[in-house]
């Protein structure tokens, strides 16, 4: 029994080293051809690929016809919440270097920390307050914020992260009226309905001379993609289809508790691709702030697991004394 446990948690980090480097190809191709287009443009190929994925993954739920729900305004809520983070983390992409960008993504246990007190009433310990500063001197050395080294971008993937926090509580709430599949096709659908929106407004606004890079990548005017720069966006459909898939066959293979940690594979990943396209080489304060941001979202994610468990021993005890 133990050595079945070991082999399927062994299977689960596979997954999620797989979904990791997967993942991780996105940055890599909106970096490779964000200065060509405007992120809009890129958005909205992107989710016309990715919409008609998401009927399959709901066909292969067992769904049939076209996803409903009980929920439109929550869906339309968290469609645009998932899009801002969306966009916004590229426009970050298109000023930072790679282990930036991912390094400042690690602050997402600390937000959704931060926010499950205010939006579902969570008590949080002082540990765990405690944790949550930690991490944040650690956001506070890789954005560096008051110096000459302080680059805007970096906002933007802060936003990001506050936006894709907010997409986890209300996906928590979600959940037990909608499947991961229904979710993500209205999503595909917001993101699609956005993106055509605000595009006019972006024209009209036009590209604004010596605008930093992030600010340039929003009102890029839409041009005609080259055949490989077309194939890139539509790929980032596919990429998000299998790293969707990689990341639930991770967590319905083995225990959450033991491959969650190695979601923050993604840093050294980053790393890598930094470094072979753009030889981008991770600064020391960098380096240091993420290790500090990784400390914290790993004490985190251990506190979570173990009230996880203290909450299922308490139910399971309140089922055995109704029985008895």
């Amino acid at each position: 029994m133990e050595a079945t446990k070991v082999n399927f948690n062994l299977k689960g980090i596979g997954f999620l080293l797989l979904a990791m480097l997967i993942g991780s190809l996105q940055a890599v191709a909106v970096k490779w051809i964000g200065g060509n287009y405007s992120v809009l443009e890129i958005v909205t190929f992107r989710s016309l690929v990715a919409l008609p994925i998401t009927l399959l993954f709901f066909r292969l739920e067992g769904g049939k016809g076209l996803p409903t729900t009980s929920q439109p305004k929550l869906q339309a809520v968290r469609g645009i919440f998932l899009f801002l983070s969306y966009t916004t983390f590229m426009m970050g992409l298109a000023a930072l270097p790679l282990a930036d960008v991912e390094a400042i993504r690690f602050s997402g246990p600390m937000m959704i920390t931060v926010l499950s007190v205010f939006m579902l009433s969570e008590k949080v310990e002082l540990r765990r307050w405690l944790a949550l500063i930690v991490g944040f001197a650690g956001i506070l050395l890789i954005v560096k914020p008051g110096s000459t080294n302080f680059n805007e971008g970096s906002l933007f993937v802060l936003i990001s992260v506050l936006f894709y926090a907010l997409t986890v509580i209300l996906t928590r709430k979600m959940n037990a009226t909608d499947s991961s599949a229904t979710m993500a096709y209205f999503s595909s659908w917001v993101y699609l309905i956005a993106a055509f929106i605000f595009s006019p407004l972006a024209a009209a606004v036009g590209e604004i001379p010596n605008a930093h890079p992030s600010i340039a990548f929003l009102f890029h005017a839409w041009t005609m993609p080259t055949p490989l720069d077309l194939f890139i966006m539509s790929g980032l459909g596919l990429v998000w289809a299998l790293w969707a898939y990689f990341m639930t066959r991770a967590y319905s293979t083995a225990q959450a508790s033991v491959i969650a940690p190695f979601e923050y594979a993604s840093l050294p990943i980053s790393i890598m691709w930094g470094f072979l396209f753009w030889r981008e080489v991770p600064t020391l304060l960098t380096l240091a702030g993420a290790a500090l941001t990784l400390a914290s979202g790993m004490y985190l994610l251990v506190q979570d697991q173990k009230q996880k468990k203290v909450n299922q021993i308490i139910a399971d005890n309140a089922v055995l004394e109704n029985e008895a």
